[in-house]
């Protein structure tokens, strides 16, 4: 198959400028607003966000970014001051993990594969 199918998360942003502005200045990310829509993007990693007017929407919501570069992106996101950078941490279900929670609330958890980070 040339064309597999994804799963790309749509997120809530209270204010599409600023979410476009934290992604792209601090992770690295290059976006695109149409309307009340963005699409931010870097390597495989594509996520879009919808502009919402209630803050319970962002702050119920997460999505999980899987893959072994994530030691690097946690380097990166050090040294550019990311906000809010957690620790990277072993978790006990196998993964190396890290999470970031942008301005309007929404959860980012980065992990890999402890075996093949640690090997």
């Amino acid at each position: 198959m040339t064309d597999p199918a994804l799963c790309i998360p749509v997120l809530a942003s209270l204010d599409l400028a600023e979410s476009q502005h934290f992604y792209e200045s601090r992770l690295g990310f290059a976006g695109e607003a149409y309307g009340n829509y963005l699409i931010v993007r870097r390597n495989r990693m594509e996520i879009h966000f919808w502009l919402a007017d209630d803050r319970r929407y962002p702050e119920h919501t997460s999505c999980y970014i899987r893959g072994g570069e994530i030691l690097d992106l946690y380097t990166e996101f050090a040294a550019h001051g990311v906000p809010g950078l957690s620790p990277v941490e072993d978790k006990p279900w196998g993964m190396t993990e890290f999470h970031i929670i942008d301005p309007h609330g929404n959860l980012l958890r980065f992990g890999g594969s402890t075996r093949e980070l640690r090997a």
